[in-house]
């Protein structure tokens, strides 16, 4: 990794901070913090929860999560505690917490895990899961390896039958950590048998699990899943969280189907849908480019110095 001074990490908070800025590149800056990592780049991070954009701040939310910092812990805490945020937002600081895993935020999972925003609730309801997976059986489980360097909501199931984890991730009478688990199995599998039975996940009564679906097809990022992604984001009566989802995988699968598809959304009524394809074109647009790296921001700030 490059070296970087304090004016330039500085710099890039500012891309991500600045409101004028279009949306792809405030993104392209986010994830360049989340790859240097430190105190800095959390602090320019939890600055940017005061905008207005929900996809924003749901992105912040992710983004810290994935650097299993504690010191990203009080400001996750805020987002979690505050009614006034929007529901995706404050479910994405749940999940975020529990990627950190600090076995001293069972409390306060636990206060949150009965909210009256389903999505918040559910998520606290996983987040406890995993921090009770990483306490007792998280260095010894004997588990499919990720392909993929996200820390996930849950882990893979130790189940490798793609139809008994189907019927795990359908049964809405399970606890939704364990068909968290089946479908992480299923994403790890890659193949069209498992690709098809995740497919099925988009049928769930839970936003939040359909949400997650998509979440794992666009890290997959397999033309075979879609004609599932389609489906989710052309139904302008599914979950805006689902949407937006939807669209951000179909930008980082990047077929001239799905930058057709995505261009057709750029005006949805949703804000979170719209500013998602934005976002997801310019995924496309890198996917498709010889660019080495898409949080390329500190290329830039390098270049402006």
């Amino acid at each position: 990794m490059d070296s970087i001074n304090d004016a330039e990490m500085s710099n890039i908070g500012d891309v991500l901070n600045d409101t004028t800025r279009p949306m792809k590149e405030r993104f392209r800056a986010l994830f360049t913090l989340r790859n240097l990592g430190g105190e800095s780049a959390i602090k320019c991070i939890s600055k940017c929860f005061n905008d207005e954009s929900v996809l924003l701040k749901h992105e912040l939310a992710y983004c810290l999560g994935q650097m299993q910092d504690k010191r990203a812990i009080p400001a996750l805490r805020a987002v979690l505690e505050d009614k006034q945020q929007d529901p995706i937002v404050r479910h994405e600081a749940g999940e975020a917490l529990g990627a950190i895993g600090d076995p001293d935020l069972r409390e306060l999972l636990e206060r949150y895990k009965d909210d009256p925003a389903v999505e918040v609730a559910e998520t606290c309801q996983i987040a406890l899961e995993r921090l009770n997976w990483v306490a007792k059986d998280g260095a010894s489980e004997k588990l499919s390896k990720s392909p993929y360097s996200s820390v996930d909501p849950a882990p893979p199931s130790s189940e490798n039958d793609v139809q008994t984890l189907k019927h795990t991730m359908m049964n809405e009478s399970k606890p939704l950590y364990d068909r968290y688990r089946a479908m992480f199995s299923l994403r790890n599998m890659a193949t069209t048998e498992s690709i098809i039975a995740l497919g099925e996940g988009f049928k769930a009564s839970s936003a939040l699990f359909r949400h997650e679906v998509a979440f794992v097809f666009g890290q997959m990022q397999d033309e075979r899943s879609i004609p599932f992604l389609k489906m989710a984001l052309e139904d302008t009566k599914e979950h805006e969280m689902v949407r937006h989802e939807a669209a951000e995988a179909l930008g980082s699968i990047a077929t001239d189907e799905c930058i057709q598809v995505l261009q057709r959304y750029l005006h949805d009524p949703r804000p979170v849908v719209r500013e998602s394809c934005e976002v997801a074109l310019d995924m496309s647009e890198y996917e498709n480019s010889p660019e080495f790296q898409y949080a390329n921001t500190l290329l830039a700030v390098k270049a402006q110095g």
